[in-house]
């Protein structure tokens, strides 16, 4: 990476942050993340936490995590606390700047009776379905609700009810009055309060009334200090109600700004269908490594790095487009190739019997552990007559271009010697279940007399220390580049049938015995893998396939085409 490409890159929301700075409209800059803890936070969030934490950071300024807790039916302590680690995981800090919008309910409400009183809020009494049919369409103005023009006292004292707790879920909402003729459908007359007559997991029963989304956000940010609110392009047409909200109430001002979400392809971003793939038991829970969220990402194997360095790389656009995943991939393999330890691993395992080594003897050879890390040193791992090789590195009537093990052929063991094929061994069905070979004793890698070529090297572990392990082969969760976009189909018809590949008969090299959860190797000429942090114990080491060695699918994709 050029030294260009370490610094940090200017983007529209810089150029407004400059502007405003130099204008002296803030003097400092103070963002935030304003998550809704109904769900599992997802790659697509990753970018806005990289954005507003990196702004804070670049500015000198300050960011903070702030819960948007305004709907207790949808919401659960576990999507806060797994969304504060998902953060920390990233490498954000937000010090002692926790917030939740629930800490502002009584200001909001105050806010609410301010605007009453000044005959800019009243109670609807209407049906939802009639406050949608009075709102109108795009191309035709709105109705305004017969319960308009209530008297402030009368407003006054229908709100304070709803507070109590006397009427019904749905028996009347809060409004602000604007304007139902307005081009912008967010500007007629936009709801402020449900009422709600359920529990909160912070507040408990203290409210029968909680704030819309468009009216805590904008509050909360001007209690905050917030000087810009970062957010994604559909609160574009939003922007207009949070201004005239912060005009009316005449309290401090944020500015809003839009930027694109981030859309990937082979990937689903919308919590809703995320929560359906976990209930429907289509995936192995928020956390399964083929799921978007951070929590998944983090169980299969990527680096908090490689994640940051993806965000920066994908930029900051004004317009929606879809980032290709194998941008990610690519970030990752970058990274893992300078920290990961390469180790053998033999998946598929084929026993191989070197018949002219003695019996009994054990040396030990030198392997490097990371060729891209110098300081990284060498292991020593044992040899022996018994070997696993992986079953697909031979064949038995080979093809023009395959240069591995076959009958009569020759090739190399990795750090040992050259080996050759001498005999075939078959169960009753015609499976092949062992080669006889024989080896060169003066071919041994490292020493001066190794100097015979073969076309052909492989990777092996020893039989007699190896160390049983079960993989997992992870792949993307979907065969279509979009697959939400097919309005014919569910986006569950792409669902890939092979994302997900067991293998519990897998053989490491003995160094692997007293990995530890989260532990990230390359097992050469496999990929990179990653110890499970659910399912690894005592009894049984799990390993999950983080990614390739090379982006396999764009070779599936060229041959599809």
């Amino acid at each position: 990476m050029s030294e260009n490409e370490n610094k940090p890159q200017s983007n529209f929301i810089k150029e407004i942050i400059n502007e405003d700075l130099k204008n002296g409209k803030y003097e400092k800059v103070h963002t935030r993340f304003p998550p809704e803890p109904n769900g599992y936070l997802h790659i697509g969030h990753a970018k806005s936490i990289c954005l507003n934490f990196g702004l804070a950071k670049e500015y000198g300024g300050k960011c903070n995590l702030r819960f948007d807790d305004t709907n207790p039916s949808k919401e659960d302590v576990e999507y806060v606390n797994s969304i504060m680690e998902d953060i920390k995981w990233l490498g954000f800090d937000w010090e002692d700047r926790l917030f939740y919008a629930s800490d502002y309910f009584d200001a909001l409400y105050e806010y609410a009776v301010k605007l009453i009183k000044k005959g800019k809020a009243y109670v609807d009494s209407c049906t939802s379905e009639e406050i949608s049919e009075y709102r109108g369409m795009p191309t035709k103005p709105g109705i305004e609700s017969p319960y308009r023009n209530r008297s402030v006292e009368e407003n006054l004292d229908l709100f304070e009810r709803m507070k109590n707790g006397e009427f019904k879920d749905g028996e009347h909402v809060l409004r602000a009055k604007i304007d139902m003729t307005s081009p912008n459908m967010n500007l007629r007359d936009p709801i402020m309060y449900r009422i709600r007559h359920e529990s909160h997991h912070r507040t408990g029963d203290k409210w029968r009334i909680y704030p819309m989304y468009d009216w805590a956000h904008g509050q909360s940010d001007s209690i905050e200090g917030i000087t810009h609110s970062v957010c994604t392009l559909e609160f574009e047409n939003h922007r207009p109600l949070y201004d005239w909200f912060l005009d009316e109430l005449e309290i401090h001002h944020p500015r809003q700004i839009e930027f694109a979400r981030l859309n990937l392809t082979y990937t689903i971003m919308s919590k809703r269908k995320l929560l359906e793939l976990v209930e429907g038991k289509y995936v192995d829970g928020w956390d399964d490594p083929r799921m978007p969220t951070l929590s998944g990402f983090r169980r299969r194997g990527f680096t908090p790095e490689s994640i940051r360095n993806f965000a920066d790389r994908i930029g900051v656009v004004k317009r929606d487009s879809i980032a290709d995943v194998s941008l990610l991939e690519h970030s990752l393999r970058e990274d893992l190739n300078k920290r990961a330890l390469r180790r053998m691993a033999v998946l598929r395992p084929l026993k191989v019997t070197i018949t002219n080594y003695p019996e009994g003897k054990e040396e030990t050879l030198e392997a490097v552990n990371n060729p891209e890390d110098e300081s990284a040193g060498k292991r020593g791992i044992p040899f022996s007559r018994e070997l696993y090789i992986e079953d697909r590195d031979f064949q038995e009537n080979p093809h023009r271009k395959f240069f591995r093990l076959a009958p009569g052929r020759e090739v190399r063991l990795r750090y040992a010697y050259i080996i050759k094929c001498e005999e075939v061994i078959k169960d009753e069905s015609g499976n092949v279940i062992e080669l006889l070979c024989t080896y060169d004793p003066e071919t041994k890698s490292g020493t001066g007399t190794a100097q015979r070529k073969v076309k052909g090297t492989i990777h092996w572990v020893t039989r007699k220390d190896s160390i049983d392990a079960e993989i997992r082969l992870y792949d993307r969760l979907f065969t279509a580049e979009n697959p939400d976009g097919d309005k014919e189909k569910s986006f569950k018809e792409f669902l890939n049938p092979d994302s997900l590949e067991i293998l519990s008969d897998c053989k490491l090299e003995p160094s692997l015995a007293n990995v530890k959860p989260g532990d990230k190797f390359q097992f050469e000429r496999n990929g990179y893998f990653c110890v499970d942090t659910k399912e690894t114990g005592n009894e049984k080491i799990v390993f999950n396939r983080t990614v390739t060695l090379r982006d396999t699918w764009a070779k599936i994709a060229k041959n599809r085409n």
